[in-house]
């Protein structure tokens, strides 16, 4: 038996809280037309919140914003903000770096990449 109220000590700090981050962002990876395409749900997300950077063969997509309404007439009590951001990456692997595109169209996120011609850089050494 619990004698301690849940709220006594919290209040009710987390009851509004949103959950957000990686678990929020949903993506599609697939190959295309010797492209990989990422395709990720972005809603409530303006262009300008986005970043999207490949580094040593990761795709790294960030977005962050926060909202603060401000009523200056008021007397505050209690005053709310809203924030939230997500970071994903993905291993590509080696794409063409300076060719691949990005696209935002209500609330989707769609970045083509174009897959690198493998090299092979196996060599057979004969033994002597």
């Amino acid at each position: 038996m619990n004698l301690i109220p849940r709220k006594f000590f919290l209040e009710d700090l987390f009851d509004d809280f949103p959950i957000s981050g990686a678990n929020n962002l949903k993506c599609d990876i697939y190959e295309k037309e010797g492209n990989y395409i990422v395709e990720a749900d972005v809603p409530g997300f303006k262009k300008e919140d986005i970043n999207i950077e490949y580094e040593d063969g990761y795709l790294i997509l960030a977005a962050e914003k926060s909202e603060e309404k401000e009523d200056e007439n008021k007397n505050y009590l209690r005053k709310e903000r809203y924030s939230t951001s997500f970071k994903r990456q993905f291993y590509l692997g080696n794409i063409k770096e300076d060719q691949i595109k990005a696209s935002f169209n209500d609330g989707t996120l769609k970045v083509i990449a174009p897959k690198q011609e493998e090299v092979s850089n196996k060599k057979q050494i004969s033994i002597e």
